[in-house]
C-alpha cells in the first residue's frame, strides 16, 4: 500500500507476551494496537496524558480485528496505522500489522469518538489535532463496525469478574482490553486451547465502573467455531458491550 498519511510503529514480541505455544496472545496484540495509536498522538505533540491534562480523551465504541497468525516470540512486527476518515466527534482508525518479511498477518479498523473526561460525553476534536492528522480514505479491512451486535439473552458460558482499579485506564473507564480478556475466559476451554481468535466484533455500549460485578456471556452459533457475546453488569440490565468471535485451528 503506498501513500503518505500513515504512520508505522515497531515491536519486538517479549516473553510475558506469550502463551504456552509461543505465540503473542489477542490482548497483546490489542494492546500494541493501542500503544501504536498513543504513539501516533504523541507524534503530532498531543500525547494521551497531555489530552488528561486537558480533560480530553479517546473512547473505542466499535472494532473489528482479525488475525491471520500470531507473531512469535522475539519476532519484530510493524503495525500501520491511518485515519481513513473523521467527522468533529469522531474517527475511523485504520491498521495493518505485517511481519518481519512485510507479510501481513492481521487487520484492525476502530470508531474512536473523543470525549469529555469529567462530563462523559463527546466534543469536537480539537482543531490542532484535525489540521495535523491528514487521512487517507483506504479501508484496512471491510464491514460495517456501526452494525448493532445483539445482546446474548440464553448464554452457553458464563463467568463472573469484579471491576478492580487496574482494570481503568486514564480515561477513567474499564481499557478495551479488560473486556477482550472476558470475552475469552467465557470461551470453552477446547477452544481456548485447540485454536486461535481468528475474528473479534466488538461494541462497546455502556461503561462498567470500580466495583461493579460484570458477567461474560457466552452463547455458540450456527456457524463452527463462532460465539456471540455480551458483558453486562451483574443484576441490572445495563450491557456494556456485545462481540462476535471466530476461531480457527492453530
Amino acid at each position: 500500500m503506498t501513500f503518505d498519511n500513515y504512520f508505522d510503529a515497531q515491536f519486538e514480541l517479549r516473553y510475558f507476551e506469550m502463551n504456552k505455544l509461543g505465540l503473542a496472545t489477542p490482548t497483546i496484540i490489542l494492546g500494541l494496537l493501542e500503544e501504536t495509536a498513543a504513539d501516533h498522538s504523541y507524534s503530532i505533540g498531543h500525547s494521551l496524558f497531555d489530552l488528561v491534562n486537558k480533560n480530553a480523551g479517546w473512547v473505542l465504541v466499535s472494532g473489528v480485528l482479525q488475525m491471520d497468525r500470531y507473531p512469535n516470540y522475539k519476532e519484530k512486527i510493524t503495525i500501520r496505522t491511518w485515519l481513513s476518515s473523521y467527522s468533529s466527534i469522531r474517527g475511523y482508525r485504520e491498521n495493518i500489522i505485517y511481519d518481519e518479511n512485510k507479510k501481513i498477518i492481521g487487520r484492525a479498523k476502530g470508531l474512536w469518538v473523543f470525549f469529555d473526561i469529567e462530563r462523559r460525553r463527546p466534543i469536537p476534536i480539537f482543531n490542532e489535532i484535525r489540521e495535523r492528522w491528514s487521512c487517507f480514505d483506504k479501508e484496512s479491512i471491510s464491514g460495517d463496525i456501526k452494525k448493532k451486535i445483539s445482546a446474548v439473552d440464553l448464554p452457553d458460558y458464563t463467568h463472573q469478574f469484579r471491576v478492580n482499579r487496574y482494570d481503568t485506564d486514564t480515561n477513567r473507564h474499564v481499557n478495551n482490553i479488560r473486556y477482550l480478556q472476558w470475552v475469552i475466559e467465557s470461551i470453552p476451554e477446547d477452544i481456548s486451547e485447540n485454536y486461535f481468535l481468528h475474528k473479534i466484533d466488538g461494541r462497546f455500549i455502556h461503561e462498567a465502573q470500580y466495583g461493579d460485578t460484570v458477567l461474560s456471556l457466552t452463547s455458540e452459533l450456527d456457524a463452527k467455531h463462532a460465539f456471540a457475546h455480551t458483558i453486562k453488569i451483574e443484576g441490572s440490565d445495563k450491557v456494556c458491550a456485545t462481540a462476535k468471535t471466530l476461531w480457527k485451528k492453530y
